[in-house]
């Protein structure tokens, strides 16, 4: 699948300057951020080595080359970075295959801003093969665009992809709302200038200046996104 923008309406509701809504996808929209964690542990006891619990939230959300060449620098295993990229999407694909659990409030969320013909993209770290595989149960009609980690020059915590998301949308990333799980996701949307909705998922995460912390995907629907923008 390639990145597509097909015609989408902006029904957003009179006087709302909310023009799009970018989502991440693990951690925030399926329940898969332990998934990494259980490949990445399993993938390097193989190897002979144990991951320190504590380096979980070094590796989660931010770019595999990033996660996988601190994992290698950290315990000296002998395995090259594109070797171990192999085996972590292996793995990771081999789980969901199994089951993909979504995150409470996603179906929801997803199916109001299709009724109201909000532009919706997915933007996410995780590689275009992953991607794809888990748009066959997340559902390709409810995005109008989606981004992968391997398909901008710097994905997260930079701003390249939101960046990217927006122009491919049409629209101003200071009229955009971003929900993310981690810090390095909400970095990468603050550095875009968008507005986030903080839902953290392995390591805590403060409120600040236009950003936004909820417990839970069931906090956030339409009229709470459009909310945002008066902040």
């Amino acid at each position: 699948m390639t990145s597509t923008v097909p015609a989408l309406g902006t029904r957003t509701g009179e006087g709302s300057a909310l023009q799009a809504v970018l989502l991440d996808m693990d951690g925030t929209l399926v329940d898969t951020e332990g998934f990494w964690w259980d490949v990445e542990v399993e993938i390097f006891a193989g190897l002979g080595h144990t991951l320190d619990d504590s380096w979980r939230h070094v590796v989660v959300g931010g770019p595999m080359t990033r996660s996988a060449g601190f994992l290698i620098e950290a315990t000296g295993a002998d395995v090259t970075l594109p070797e171990l990229t192999v085996l972590l999407n292996q793995g990771f694909e081999d789980r969901i295959d199994r089951a993909l659990p979504l995150m409470p409030g996603a179906a929801r969320l997803l199916t109001e801003l299709v009724e109201y013909e909000v532009p919706t993209a997915l933007v996410s770290a995780s590689h275009r093969r992953i991607i794809d595989r888990v748009l066959t149960s997340l559902g390709t009609q409810h995005f109008a665009l989606t981004v992968a980690g391997d398909e901008v020059p710097r994905t997260k915590p930079h701003p390249d992809p939101y960046l990217f998301a927006a122009a491919g949308l049409g629209v101003d990333p200071a009229r955009c709302a971003v929900v993310e799980d981690t810090a390095t996701g909400v970095a990468a949307a603050e550095a875009a200038g968008c507005h986030v909705v903080a839902v953290p998922s392995v390591a805590p995460i403060s409120p600040a200046a236009r950003r936004t912390v909820v417990p839970s995907l069931e906090q956030v629907d339409l009229a709470f996104l459009r909310g945002l923008m008066s902040i």
